[in-house]
C-alpha cells in the first residue's frame, strides 16, 4: 500500500446543539481522499478516554485505519466548539494541550514516510509540537521521486506565526490556502502583500516550475498557478447547509487527481465541483459519488 498521510488534529467537533461529529482537517482529508479510491492514513493522537475510544471507532467505521493514531494517557482527546454565521460559516475555538498537540515520532513513520504517495498537513500540525510532522515531510520527499508535500494553510484562530508558515510553505511542493485565510495574514503580517499568490511567493522561495498554489474563494471557485500557468475556475452552485469540511474536501480532490497525472486544470474542476457537493450536507465527511461528480464536472 502506498498511501496518501494526513498528519496533525483528529478531534471532535462539538455543536451549540450539543452534538459531536468527528473531525479536524487531517480526518476530513482522509476520508475524501479513501472516498475517491486512494488509500490514506491519519497520522494523530488521541486520549485514553471515551472520547478517544469513540473516535478511533468511527475512523475505522469510516474504512480507515487507525494504526497510526496514537494513545497518550496524559493528555485528553480534542475537540472543537464550532458556531455557524447565518451563511453557514463556521468559526471554532480549539482546546489547547490535547492529545493530538504531543503526537511522537515512531519508527514506524520512517516506513510510513518512504512508501506514501503525498503528505498533507496544515497550520495547526505545527502549533506545540513539529518535530514528528519535519521528520515526516524529510523522510518522503528523500525517498519520493516525485515527494507531493500538500500545505493547507487553514488559519484557525492565534495558532499560527511567520516562522510556521514560512517553515511549511518552503516544504511544501502544493500550497492551498482560502481568501480567508490569506486576509487573516494580511491582517496580522500588514508588511505582506495583499495578493494571495504574492503572499504565497513571499512565504516560499522555490522555484515556481516546482510550486503550485491553489486560492479558493467559496462558490466563486477558485485561482491556480504553477507549472502550468495561471487560471481560475469557476464556483459551483450548491444548497449549502454546512460548510465544515468543504475545504478539506476541496484539498483531497485536487490532490487525488493530481497524482492521478490530471491536469491542474482539471483537478481545479474537479474539487469545485466535489466541494459544493460535501457542503449540502450537515457533516464534514458524507458519502458522495465520485462519478457522479466526474460527470458534472464534464471529466467523463
Amino acid at each position: 500500500m502506498n498511501p496518501i498521510v494526513a498528519i496533525g488534529e483528529v478531534l471532535w467537533d462539538v455543536y451549540p446543539d450539543g452534538r459531536k461529529v468527528a473531525g479536524g482537517a487531517p480526518f476530513n482529508f482522509a476520508f475524501h481522499c479513501h472516498q475517491l479510491g486512494h488509500p490514506s492514513v491519519i497520522v494523530s493522537r488521541v486520549g485514553d478516554d471515551d472520547l478517544g475510544r469513540e473516535l478511533r471507532e468511527r475512523v475505522r467505521e469510516l474504512g480507515l485505519s487507525d494504526e497510526y493514531i496514537q494513545t497518550d494517557h496524559e493528555h485528553p482527546t480534542g475537540t472543537v466548539q464550532v458556531s455557524l454565521d447565518a451563511n453557514k460559516v463556521p468559526t471554532y475555538t480549539i482546546t489547547e494541550n490535547v492529545a493530538w498537540d504531543h503526537i511522537v515520532w515512531e519508527d514506524k513513520l520512517v516506513s510510513l514516510a518512504q512508501a506514501c504517495r503525498a503528505v498533507c498537513f496544515g497550520t495547526l500540525a505545527w502549533r506545540k509540537n513539529y518535530e514528528p510532522l519535519d521528520r515526516l515531510i524529510s523522510a518522503h520527499r528523500q525517498s519520493a521521486g516525485r515527494p507531493c508535500v500538500v500545505f493547507d494553510v487553514n488559519i484557525r484562530q492565534h495558532y499560527y506565526e511567520a516562522g510556521i508558515l514560512d517553515a511549511g510553505a518552503e516544504r511544501c511542493t502544493l500550497l492551498k490556502m482560502s481568501e480567508e485565510d490569506n486576509d487573516a495574514l494580511v491582517a496580522h503580517y500588514y508588511t505582506r502583500p495583499s495578493d494571495p499568490f504574492e503572499m504565497a511567493r513571499c512565504l516560499s522561495e522555490q522555484p515556481q516550475e516546482k510550486y503550485a498554489v491553489v486560492v479558493t474563494s467559496g462558490s466563486t471557485g477558485c485561482a491556480v498557478e504553477g507549472p502550468e500557468g495561471k487560471f481560475s475556475e469557476p464556483g459551483v452552485p450548491a444548497r449549502v447547509v454546512d460548510t465544515v469540511g468543504a475545504g478539506d474536501a476541496f484539498t483531497a480532490a485536487m490532490v487525488c487527481l493530481h497524482l492521478e497525472g490530471r491536469p491542474l486544470r482539471e483537478c481545479a474542476r474537479f474539487a469545485n465541483h466535489y466541494a459544493a457537493r460535501v457542503c449540502e450536507q450537515p457533516i464534514g465527511t458524507p458519502r458522495i459519488s465520485r462519478a457522479e461528480v466526474e460527470r458534472a464536472a464534464g471529466l467523463k
